[in-house]
């Protein structure tokens, strides 16, 4: 098949969708790759390294989206490039479709095939194509909300970790998947007070096992949310309804209980925030303030760390992209029902229900769309 691997222009973006080692196991199976002139340069991949992997360089996305059966991308589509997608054409990439109602729209017009990342299973109902992002976004925000914590960041001016004769701060974190977790390592490592809230009592007890004293565990139905997020510096959310927009847990009104100049990081805010005042910024201007509260709602993080985020998102979607291209859509997807549940929009269908249910459209299942 021919794989096409366009540049992400989305703004501070500088993942790509495939590494050169990628692109070599790709030809080396007989397929084409085509990648955008310079795409992974901000990742710290070139031309030439590409091109020794067998690729060949396109100066046009225009060029990439007409000639290719299959894209593979890092994040969402933009509105230019959903104009260029073909019918049929297999787009596979983050699409995060319950937080984007006009994307929705112009895939299902586009009746590409459109498999997300995001909600590809594992048989233990795991989604391990974005647990290598929600892992980085997770690391990455407790360094960015130590950082948003400084005093010339309109922050509090608290260190996490303190210092001698000074205890550190107190950090909350909502939800306790793969980006609380990794929340969780970088603040206890920071010797913060870190608190973990969840609704899995199996979960919390997984976490206790792993962090032992380090963290104290919450159960979601058996607290007072609004006392606990007054006691936050850092409020991490990091909840995640697969393929679902993320519930709004911290409301507007609990802003006014949160001590002036701490900090929110709102990792889910790819699907929609899990906090009512948050709203998409980016790299380049990432906080906003509220009720003097510092908001980081970056919608890419791992895109500030390319190059190491590039390399462990390949790790995972390689396999996939290569029974995509191995065997069609159809095949790769019938043999797999966990690769199946990866697929959102087809041919003008929507195929997963979280999606059809937010936007009212009619929800097809998966197996029928591609019996």
């Amino acid at each position: 098949m021919k794989i096409g691997v366009p540049k992400e222009i989305k703004p501070q973006e500088n993942r790509i969708g495939l590494t050169p080692d990628s692109v070599k196991s790709l030809v080396s199976s007989g397929h084409e790759v085509l990648v955008e002139n310079n795409g992974g340069h901000e990742a710290g991949f070139d031309n030439d390294q590409y091109k020794t992997a067998g690729a060949k360089i396109v100066n046009d996305a225009q060029d990439i989206f007409s000639d290719s059966e299959i894209i593979v991308k890092v994040k969402e589509p933009l509105s230019n490039e959903v104009k260029m997608i073909k019918e049929n054409q297999i787009v596979f990439t983050y699409l995060h479709l319950a937080a984007a109602k006009e994307l929705t729209e112009g895939l299902i017009n586009s009746k590409a095939v459109c498999i997300a990342y995001e909600t590809v299973t594992d048989n233990n109902g795991r989604l391990p194509l974005l647990a290598p992002m929600s892992a980085v976004a997770g690391r990455m925000s407790v360094q960015a909300g130590a950082h948003c914590l400084e005093k010339n960041q309109k922050g509090r001016g608290v260190l996490l970790g303190g210092a001698p004769g000074v205890e550190g701060g107190t950090v909350v974190i909502l939800g306790g998947g793969v980006v609380g977790e990794n929340a969780a390592e970088i603040a206890t490592g920071m010797q913060a007070k870190v608190h973990i809230v969840d609704k899995s009592e199996k979960r919390l007890k997984q976490l206790t096992e792993k962090f032992g004293n380090k963290i104290i565990p919450q159960q979601s139905d058996n607290i007072d949310l609004k006392k606990l997020i007054s006691d936050a510096d850092l409020l991490v959310g990091g909840v995640l309804i697969p393929g679902a927009e993320a519930p709004k847990l911290v409301t507007k009104d609990m802003l006014k209980l949160m001590k002036k100049g701490s900090v929110i990081v709102d990792v889910a805010i790819d699907q929609g925030g899990c906090v009512e005042t948050s709203k998409p910024t980016t790299h380049a201007e990432p906080t906003y303030i509220v009720d003097d509260i510092v908001h980081y709602c970056v919608a890419n993080m791992p895109g500030g760390v390319p190059r190491t985020s590039t390399l462990a998102l390949n790790k995972a979607t390689l396999p996939f992209l290569s029974k995509l291209a191995n065997n069609g859509y159809r095949k790769a997807l019938n043999d797999d029902q966990n690769f199946l549940a990866g697929l959102n929009v087809c041919k003008g269908n929507v195929t997963h229900k979280a999606v059809a249910d937010t936007f009212g459209h009619k929800y097809i299942s998966a197996n029928e769309v591609i019996a």
